[in-house]
């Protein structure tokens, strides 16, 4: 029997407003968006960001609750820590050097997603 290859996965945020949220990763974490899924107006919006390798899809379908906790690796947490304190985002955590070898900072980010970033430490 032939092995599965798992090529990538997607986490699907589950959020209350997909547009708002989608601007947020977009113009305050620098996100693409890549396209968006509404079967007609009125029913539920999923819009799918993506920024470098990492893609997320935030949806306002009912499958999952509002709320969850999202790590994303980064080149360098220092200098997007700078970036996103410039443009207005409130950072929960600012980075600091953990003891499990990785520098992290949190952000509560729109519609009560957390979001940790990180690389590893020096």
């Amino acid at each position: 029997m032939k092995e599965t290859n798992f090529l990538n996965c997607v986490p699907v945020l589950r959020v209350s407003d997909a547009r708002s949220s989608g601007a947020f990763y977009c113009d305050g974490l620098g996100f693409t968006q890549d396209w968006e899924h509404q079967f007609e107006v009125g029913l539920p919006l999923f819009i799918s960001v993506s920024c470098g390798a990492t893609t997320l899809f935030l949806t306002e379908h009912p499958e999952t609750e509002v709320g969850t906790l999202v790590y994303i690796y980064v080149e360098d947490v220092d200098a997007l820590g700078k970036r996103v304190t410039a443009k207005g985002v409130p950072i929960d955590l600012e980075p600091v050097d953990q003891p499990w070898g990785l520098r992290e900072m949190y952000l509560r980010i729109w519609m009560a997603t957390n979001c940790g970033l990180g690389n590893a430490c020096s």
